[in-house]
């Protein structure tokens, strides 16, 4: 079945070599209704001839099977669900490759909805079950707080081209123009001219964060600089977008502030969830990207499979005579979630005596800077499983005979980030 908003291809496999012709639905509903009269309760004799084939195997019952594309989906299964029907979602990478193999060259929703049909019959995909209503809901306000974040930074850039136009050198005095001291004079004072034309008493007084002034320091040297600044471009049109972009940044970041608020009081309904932010290096918000992404992380079959999930994996690759030593990391695996991790893994092995220790054993015995963090990344991982597991808290557990930081360990030192780079 190919889903799409409005309506849908549906493809009905009744034996090995009979496909029913794709036919479109207009609506959940109507598909819901249209497997149900299309799966009848027969007798066990005509059982393979009216009913999808993959439906009767002994190992999987499985009503349907279609391709997560997008949020087309969610209707469509949730309708199907709640009908009792068993739905597999199949990975879109998945479904493209097994149409490569059989080389065919035209893609309609017809021909797609065949091939999943096809798919479903070699491969028997195990029907699929979503994640519980929390992590439903932190996957959606998490993907809120990205798209925020995103716009964000977008109206950053474009601020400092207006203040490279228009008073370049207002980034010597201000250092980042994503915080409330930037935003708040330059809302008042978009270019050098409007600050060589004010007084700096003027400017001292101005409160940026409901608490702070400006002050008397700060307001001098940007007056000064203004009245000399290389800037020219300082007409009506500049001052406009300067004020409409930080009334923007400041809107922004009142958003992000309680969206963020939100998710760790969401978060703290969560039982995983919450007992992850107890490993030191993961605070709520990185607990939160987990959940929202993988769920939870117990119902892996292991630890290396909740890895691979998120691509912490190597992805050794030879032929013939082409060997290498060292392989990287698969490209296959949630990127989001493994960029998402980076910054806690550099936090962690600082401040996590457990998981320093470990880098610095890998450091010690040689290893690049870049492998030991992979590493220490999939050790962190295994952690959470651990943790989310076993349904306790994260505690630091020793050998006897082994120190918890190696004894040669005055050599290695966490990687700065220009040696990671």
């Amino acid at each position: 079945m190919n889903a799409g908003a409005e309506a849908s291809s549906r493809c009905l496999l009744q034996q090995e070599e009979s496909i029913s012709r794709p036919n479109a639905m207009s609506s959940p509903v109507s598909t819901a209704r249209g497997l149900r009269s299309a799966s009848p309760s027969p007798s066990p004799r005509t059982a393979r001839a009216t009913t999808p084939c993959w439906r009767h195997s002994p190992r999987r019952r499985c009503s349907s099977s279609w391709e997560a594309t997008g949020h087309y989906w969610k209707n469509l299964f949730a309708v199907l669900t709640a009908a009792g029907h068993e739905v597999a979602l199949l990975n879109p990478l998945i479904a493209r490759r097994f149409q490569e193999a059989s080389l065919e060259r035209t893609k309609t929703d017809a021909i797609d909805a065949t091939g999943l049909a096809r798919l479903a019959f070699e491969k028997r995909p195990a029907p699929t079950h979503l994640h519980d209503e929390i992590a439903e809901a932190l996957r959606e306000l998490v993907r809120h707080r990205d798209r925020l974040r995103q716009d964000f930074d977008d109206r950053v850039r474009q601020l400092h081209r207006l203040v490279d136009l228009g008073f370049p050198e207002f980034n010597r005095y201000v250092r980042g123009l994503d915080n409330m001291l930037a935003t708040c004079l330059l809302a008042e004072y978009p270019t050098a001219h409007a600050f060589a034309r004010a007084t700096p008493r003027r400017v001292a007084k101005l409160r940026y964060d409901g608490r702070h002034f400006v002050g008397p320091e700060l307001a001098q040297s940007l007056v000064e600089a203004a009245k000399h600044s290389v800037g020219q471009h300082h007409g009506p049109a500049y001052k406009l977008q300067a004020r409409h972009i930080c009334q923007d940044l400041d809107t922004w970041r009142k958003r992000l502030a309680e969206i963020e608020h939100d998710i760790e009081d969401l978060l703290d309904t969560h039982i995983p969830g919450r007992l992850i932010t107890s490993i030191d290096g993961i605070g709520p918000q990185t607990a939160a990207r987990i959940i929202a992404a993988a769920g939870d992380p117990a119902h892996f079959k292991s630890a290396a499979a909740f890895a691979a999930f998120v691509g912490v994996v190597p992805g050794l690759r030879q032929s013939g005579k082409q060997t290498s030593s060292r392989a990287g990391i698969a490209t296959l695996g949630h990127a989001k979630l493994r960029h998402a991790l980076w910054m806690p893994v550099l936090s962690a092995v600082t401040r996590n005596p457990w998981l320093r220790a470990f880098y610095l054993r890998l450091r010690a015995a040689g290893k690049p800077a870049k492998l030991a963090l992979i590493a220490a990344m999939r050790k962190l991982l295994h952690a959470v499983y651990s943790v989310a597991k076993h349904r306790k808290a994260f505690v630091i557990a020793t050998d006897q005979g082994r120190p918890l930081v190696p004894t040669n360990s005055a050599t290695a030192r966490p990687a700065r980030r220009e040696e990671i780079a």
